[in-house]
């Protein structure tokens, strides 16, 4: 199959490194794959300067990649244009109709909503119609949860053509656990884009309360938005020796430093999400602590490969690390736990590439159906 990967991605961050994952196991499977990305940076900083003049110049791009992926539709000659969503974004939608090419879009959040509660949307009515548009135009969307699925059938989407893919990993990466060190004060770790609302002050401020005998570290592996104000937090509760922020890494460094975290958290979580690092941190067998929600139940159990929590009383997240760091045997039996779901259910890049590619030769079937019996 050849597949021309359409992508809006201009951050070097979990969303890149989704993009260049799934790439490589399309290609591992042995289709024929291009990958025409947006080709501008430098939004992130812009937007937090001058939102509307950076949402304008979103838009402006987004014609110039429509032009581009045109250009690479009339070369390439795809069976599917496959698109992660993006906001501003619909370069996909604006090639598939007129070229008659089977569209598939990715869908990992309501990206407009989430921008206008989180950040500065200027243009929110635009960005709003944009986005709806381009899920009513893909001939199968792809949400990463079913909860997010629910909103894209809300949003007047058939059912019929919603197909949940839920994130991946690259198993490979992450060699089995080795046994801790008894001496080793327990390790605590975070992986992703550093955001105010992922709870991670809670966390800080928790070990700061945490009794002598108890004390653990803390690894926050990523940067954003949030981290200074993180940092502030952590020397001024004297807890910079605790503390380490590692900043952005490749993601063969957050594999390695995974292995040497014993609890993963995951304090907060989007209602329709499932974060990335997720899968990393069940791939590399540690204990994790997550919000009870519909979203998560779908990879983990409490008691089972996770302990969750009430997200609705977030003070019972660090009684869940609390009794982690109490039971090392608990801690080893979720880990092992949470890898071997990972490679019983196959959620790994490999296993999504093969998932999409066979929903794609389906509805190329259908599609040519009608003209082998004419």
């Amino acid at each position: 199959m050849r597949i021309l990967y359409s992508h809006g991605v201009r951050l070097h961050d979990g969303e890149e490194m989704h993009v260049d994952a799934l790439a490589r196991a399309f290609r591992a499977a042995g289709q024929v794959v291009t990958v025409a990305g947006a080709g501008f940076s430098g939004m992130g900083a812009l937007r937090r300067v001058v939102p509307a003049s950076a949402e304008w110049v979103e838009l402006a791009n987004n014609y110039r990649a429509a032009l581009r992926l045109r250009r690479a539709c009339d070369a390439f000659k795809p069976d599917l244009i496959y698109e992660r969503c993006s906001l501003f974004f619909s370069a996909g939608a604006r090639v598939a109709k007129p070229t008659r090419t089977l569209f598939y879009l990715e869908v990992s959040a309501p990206l407009a909503h989430e921008r206008m509660k989180y950040e500065t949307l200027a243009l929110a009515p635009r960005a709003s119609r944009m986005e709806l548009e381009v899920w009513r135009a893909a001939d199968r969307v792809l949400p990463v949860t079913e909860e997010m699925a629910d909103i894209v059938a809300a949003a007047g989407v058939s059912r019929a053509k919603i197909s949940v893919i839920p994130n991946g990993v690259d198993l490979a990466q992450f060699a089995r656990r080795r046994p801790r060190k008894a001496d080793r004060p327990v390790s605590l770790g975070w992986v992703g884009f550093v955001r105010g609302w992922h709870g991670l002050d809670q966390v800080i401020e928790g070990m700061a309360a945490q009794p002598s005998g108890q004390a653990s570290t803390l690894t926050i592996v990523g940067d954003g938005p949030a981290r200074p104000d993180l940092e502030r937090l952590a020397a001024r509760l004297k807890l910079a020796d605790r503390v380490t922020f590692t900043g952005a890494v490749a993601s063969e460094t957050v594999a390695a430093l995974l292995a040497g975290i014993d609890i993963a958290l995951q304090p907060r979580v989007m209602p329709y999400a499932l974060p990335l690092k997720l899968f990393d941190c069940m791939a590399a067998g540690c204990a994790i602590v997550a919000p009870d929600q519909k979203n998560i139940r779908e990879v983990l159990s409490h008691g089972k490969n996770a302990v969750l929590f009430d997200p609705e009383q977030p003070q019972l997240m660090w009684n869940a690390v609390q009794w982690l760091i109490e039971e090392p045997a608990l801690r080893a039996r979720l880990g092992t736990a949470a890898r071997a779901w990972i490679e019983r259910e196959n959620r790994t890049w490999a296993g999504n590439a093969a998932r999409i590619v066979a929903l794609a030769a389906e509805d190329l079937a259908h599609r040519r159906a009608p003209l082998a019996g004419s």
